[in-house]
């Protein structure tokens, strides 16, 4: 059986903050605001995982109102929903990411990324696809206030 997982998620862009990317830190005086570290790209592949099997969304399992969930690692919260997953006889096939960032440039650190997520997830880097465009200097994106990712992914129980 084949299942299709989506999910979008944006964080604000604010000082004070480390950028994190797909679990891997990037050099900027801005990063990510959330009650976690904010890894937009790890936030929204683990959304898409949770979708993908209809388990739920990340605020039933990570809610923003408690305390354990204080600044939690997004690799962390990644590595559970995927387990999640393999639990119910699932695996993933391949996921397809965009990074929308006005201002941060992705193209430099594109491979580190997917390497982090192919790690973290136990995968071959020949399962993820990692893409990055702006929003044309249009809305909050283009005006540099926040960064979103979007993640759509199959996953199967056929082995």
């Amino acid at each position: 059986m084949i299942r299709i997982g989506h999910s979008w998620d944006t964080h604000k862009l604010v000082k004070d903050r480390k950028l994190i990317l797909g679990g891997v830190e990037i050099k900027s005086d801005l990063g990510l605001l959330g009650h976690s570290d904010a890894d937009v790209v790890l936030h929204a592949i683990s959304e898409a995982l949770l979708g993908s099997l209809a388990l739920g969304d990340l605020g039933s399992f990570y809610p923003d109102s408690s305390d354990k969930t204080l600044n939690m690692d997004s690799k962390v919260i990644l590595k559970e929903c995927y387990q999640r997953v393999l639990d119910l006889g699932f695996h993933l096939v391949n996921l397809d990411l965009m990074i929308y960032s006005e201002n941060i440039k992705i193209a430099p650190h594109k491979d580190k990324i997917i390497e982090s997520i192919a790690g973290l997830l136990n995968v071959d880097k020949s399962f993820i696809s990692v893409k990055a465009t702006t929003y044309e200097k249009m809305g909050f994106i283009g005006r540099g206030e926040a960064i979103a990712s979007e993640c759509v992914l199959l996953v199967d129980n056929c082995f």
